[in-house]
C-alpha cells in the first residue's frame, strides 16, 4: 500500500537513523574524505619525487664534477638521492686526510643516516591510511549491530515483524557497513600502493649510494 512505502534512498536512510547511527555514519564519510586526500597529496608528492631521482640521477651520472652537483642541489629542495649525495660530499670534503678505510666507513654511515632521515616524510600521512582501513569495518559492525538492536526495540515496542517495521533498521545497519567498507579498502590499497613506492624509493637510493661509494673509492685509489 502506497502509506506503508518505504524510502530506501540513502538521504533517508541516514536523516531516519537514529543519533548513534548517523554520528557513525558521519565518523566513516568523514574517514573516507580524509584518506581520499591523503591518497591524493601523497600520490602527487611520490609523483614528484619519482620524477627529481631520475632527473637526479641522469645528471649526476653526466659526468659532472662533484663540487658542481653539490652547489646545483644542495641550496634546494631535494629528493632521497639527492640528499644522500650532499651528505656523501660534505664528509668527503671534511675527511679527506682521513685513514681511506675509516673515511669509507664515515661516508656509508652519513649517508645511511641521511636516507634515513629523507624516508621519514615520505612515510608522513601513510600511517592513517593505515589506521582508517583498519578500524573503519569495526566502526561499521558497529553501526550495524546498533542498528539491527534498534530494528528488534521496534519489534518489541510495536508487536509485530512487519517488514515496514524491520527493513528501515536493517536497512540503516547495512548501510553503516557499506560506508565502513567504503571507507576502508580504498584505504587498504592505497597504504599498500605507497608503502611499495617507499620500499621502490629506498631501494634506488640504496643503490645509487653504493654506486656513489664504489666512485669515492675509487678517487681515494687515485689519490
Amino acid at each position: 500500500m502506497q502509506e506503508n512505502a518505504i524510502d530506501f534512498s540513502l538521504t533517508s536512510l541516514f536523516l531516519q537513523a537514529d543519533f548513534m547511527v548517523q554520528f557513525v555514519m558521519l565518523m566513516l564519510i568523514g574517514a573516507s574524505i580524509w584518506s581520499w586526500a591523503i591518497m591524493f597529496e601523497r600520490y602527487m608528492y611520490f609523483k614528484r619525487t619519482h620524477h627529481t631521482m631520475r632527473a637526479f640521477e641522469s645528471i649526476f651520472w653526466s659526468g659532472e664534477s662533484l663540487e658542481s652537483l653539490y652547489n646545483r642541489f644542495n641550496n634546494r629542495s631535494r629528493d632521497p638521492m639527492a640528499a644522500v649525495f650532499c651528505a656523501g660530499v660534505v664528509e668527503w670534503e671534511k675527511s679527506q686526510k682521513t685513514d681511506p678505510k675509516r673515511l669509507m666507513e664515515r661516508l656509508d654511515q652519513v649517508m645511511n643516516n641521511a636516507l634515513t632521515k629523507e624516508i621519514e616524510p615520505l612515510e608522513g600521512r601513510i600511517g592513517s591510511l593505515a589506521t582508517i582501513g583498519s578500524i573503519s569495518p569495526f566502526v561499521g559492525l558497529f553501526g550495524t549491530v546498533w542498528g539491527i538492536v534498534n530494528s528488534f526495540r521496534s519489534i518489541g515496542a510495536q508487536k509485530t515483524t512487519s517488514l515496514a517495521v524491520v527493513a528501515p533498521h536493517i536497512s540503516e545497519a547495512l548501510f553503516a557497513t557499506a560506508l565502513g567498507l567504503l571507507a576502508a579498502i580504498p584505504a587498504v590499497m592505497a597504504y599498500n600502493r605507497f608503502s611499495g613506492d617507499i620500499n621502490k624509493i629506498t631501494r634506488n637510493t640504496e643503490i645509487f649510494m653504493n654506486d656513489f661509494l664504489v666512485l669515492l673509492s675509487r678517487k681515494l685509489d687515485g689519490r
